[in-house]
């Protein structure tokens, strides 16, 4: 079952994004590195109208560099978009930005044309870490859980630059499948809205094809490839004491600790998709969401004739 996650300030947002665009110059949307495609905002695609764009992949330093640089150099082919790779190791991140906005858009700048540029992203993408370093203090509330912002900010990075920062949020439907489970492992998604095992093991199955490495040293399971998601899970948990009593597997003890360790880089640098990848996840999902509009069509048209009243 796909996963969904859209409280209440997230509509609010959307309109207050919405309202603030008209007198924006560049948009800044952040995107998590290990799930770049997942992790990209299609509600902003029509909220942005054409404005240009930067990309910026936060917590590169959690990612797989090689997919990383697939993603900036998938971004940097886009017309009107640039893309850069931030982590907490950049001395200069308010230099990056400020530069890269002013090539996007040359003609503001001065106290006659200050550039507005809005920053946005999903929720716990790092938003507010990034813009405590920018100001050099605690401008925003950090917390490692989403939704934490939950109001718009203005922050003067210069004399002639000024930032608005938004709650994170979310679309209000996950078409694609992966992203969901992607999401909810990377902690974007509140944790009332999935069951970790359940993520825990679309996470399994897509590392043991991709990075069955990361998982023998981690967990010192030898022949990855040939286990299954469950089995992989059963035996991270044999190996990390989640044995209860009779020695069966506390497998949602197991999925905690899965999780735990791709949120904290303790598997290593891994990026669960790459563009390639989330093309053919979005493809099926279209066709997937088109499917389920035809057939929600098709069910209220049959409650209308049921609710006709018969001729006598």
């Amino acid at each position: 079952m796909a996963i969904q996650w859209f409280p209440g300030h997230m509509h609010l947002t959307r309109k207050a994004i919405g309202e603030r665009i008209k007198e924006i110059d560049v948009v800044i949307e952040m995107l998590d590195a290990r799930l770049p495609g997942s992790s990209a905002n299609p509600m902003l695609a029509e909220l942005i109208q054409g404005k240009p764009a930067l990309k910026v992949l936060s917590k590169q330093d959690l990612a797989d560099p090689e997919r990383t640089a697939m993603w900036l150099a998938h971004y940097n082919a886009m017309p009107g978009v640039r893309a850069i790779g931030l982590d907490t190791s950049m001395s200069s991140p308010a230099k990056a930005l400020i530069d890269n906005c002013q090539q996007l858009a040359p003609n503001r700048g001065g106290m006659a044309k200050p550039m507005r540029v809005l920053i946005c992203g999903i929720p716990n993408v790092g938003k507010s870490t990034l813009i405590n370093t920018l100001k050099g203090k605690r401008a925003a509330k950090t917390g490692d859980e989403a939704g934490v912002t939950k109001i718009e900010q203005r922050i003067a990075l210069a004399d002639d630059f000024y930032l608005y920062d938004t709650p994170g949020v979310l679309w209000p439907r996950i078409i694609v499948e992966q992203s969901g489970f992607n999401l909810a492992a990377s902690g974007a998604i509140g944790v009332n809205a999935f069951d970790e095992e359940t993520v825990a093991l679309e996470l399994l199955n897509y590392l043991i094809p991709h990075y069955p490495d990361v998982l023998h040293k981690r967990y010192n399971i030898d022949d990855v490839a040939s286990h299954t998601d469950e089995e992989m899970l059963d035996a991270i948990g044999r190996k990390r004491g989640a044995v209860q009593s009779g020695g069966r597997i506390n497998t949602t003890k197991a999925a905690h600790i899965v999780i735990h360790d791709f949120r904290t880089a303790a598997l290593g640098r891994v990026t669960l998709e790459t563009p390639e990848q989330f093309a053919a996840w979005l493809a099926e999902g279209k066709i997937a969401d088109a499917e389920r509009a035809v057939r929600k069509e098709a069910i209220e048209k049959t409650k209308k004739t049921a609710r006709k009243p018969k001729k006598r």
